[in-house]
């Protein structure tokens, strides 16, 4: 089981893991050109635009927020929001518009020197579909997982304060909500923010995001909604969560991410349950959102699996106000592609159905 958790990026519980280093497939998933242009986009939306909160943090539904995090098989190309036609086609297959848009970016390239801006193109994207941006933004060099100007303690001691700092800037001048899920699933060994990985020490994991979102609150950005967010550790084998907290005061919305393959095959509330109820007792006043949700054919019936997490999400996880599907074909050879949610016409269905009910907010939600 160890060695299938380094294995994995984000996907702590899949069956078949792709071959592949755990730094290749977050590239895969980060690795969009900020650069890429896109088409003008004809908005089909005709629902009532409302009232900007200016920035405010993204205020909590009286629903669920929901949407996807979508890679470019979609398209056979660019992946969102570089290019918007994968969430029209996602949106297409299910019937309702998101109120979510995920995608992710590191904070530089491999070099270290050649940084990421906030992309400013790609959040008007989605804002303009009437959407939420939720962008997973992380403290590593793409393609060099062990870069030491982007280890937890470089961010601690600075070094790259300028970067976010200007970052930071950015994102309070573009001046709308957005979610922001900053170094994601820290309970485990496999990105180089975990604290059981390299050099990392205990404490430091908190320090660097106390030291980044003190950037953020110093040049006024109030409109990121800070999401911490660690990965459903249903066999209580990755790290504790009580110290990787960085307190109430650090953080807006919890959160989890929840996959299922057959090893074994284990229904969604199963996958959920521990780690939600330790979510929720280090912070009971926050709302909480799945990040990334997914299963496989493999094993057992996806489409069950997605009715049993729609039908209990309200009666147990009452906290959880936000499900972002990851609609992902993880890369390298034999890379499962049975994640995505077209995998089957019946997890189609069953998700279509599921976003269907009202309490499931679509455009212009929250904005």
């Amino acid at each position: 089981m160890a060695a299938v958790l380094v294995a994995l990026i984000g996907v702590a519980y899949a069956s078949s893991p792709s071959e592949g280093s755990a730094e290749e497939r977050l590239g895969a998933r980060l690795s969009a050109p900020e650069t890429a242009s896109l088409p003008p986009l004809k908005l089909r939306i005709t629902l009532p635009r409302l009232r900007s909160r200016g920035t405010w943090p993204v205020p909590e539904p009286r629903g669920y927020y929901w949407g996807a995090w979508i890679d470019g098989h979609r398209t056979k190309g660019e992946k969102p929001p570089w290019d918007m036609a994968g969430v029209l086609d996602f949106e297409r297959d299910v019937g309702k518009e998101m109120s979510l848009v995920h995608f992710g970016t590191p904070m530089a390239y491999e070099n270290g020197t050649d940084y990421f801006p906030f992309l400013k193109h790609q959040f008007d994207s989605i804002r303009n579909h009437g959407s939420i941006p939720f962008i997973s933004w992380s403290t590593h060099a793409m393609g060099n997982f062990d870069h030491p100007d982007f280890s937890l303690r470089a961010v601690i001691e600075g070094r790259q304060d300028a970067h976010i700092r200007d970052w930071a800037t950015a994102a309070k001048a573009w001046g709308h909500p957005f979610f922001l899920r900053f170094n994601w699933e820290m309970n485990g060994s496999w990105f180089p923010w975990g604290e059981t990985r390299g050099n990392n020490q205990p404490g430091e994991f908190v320090a660097a995001w106390r030291r980044v979102h003190d950037i953020f609150t110093s040049v006024g950005a109030t409109n990121a909604t800070w999401v911490w967010c660690p990965v459903a550790d249903r066999g209580s084998t990755l790290q504790p969560l009580e110290g990787l907290y960085p307190g109430g005061d650090y953080v807006d919305w919890t959160c989890v991410d929840v996959y299922n393959g057959n090893n074994p095959w284990t229904p969604f509330a199963n996958v959920l349950a521990s780690t939600y109820d330790r979510v929720a007792q280090i912070a009971p006043d926050k709302p909480m959102v799945l990040a990334e949700t997914g299963a496989t054919e493999d094993g057992g019936d996806k489409a069950a699996w997605i009715r049993a997490m729609f039908s209990s999400l309200p009666r147990r996880f009452p906290k959880v106000h936000g499900l972002i599907w990851f609609d992902y074909v993880e890369p390298g050879p034999g890379g499962k592609t049975d994640w995505i949610l077209d995998s089957s016409q019946s997890a189609t269905r069953a998700f279509a159905k599921g976003v269907a009910d009202p309490s499931y907010q679509g455009t212009r939600s929250g904005r």
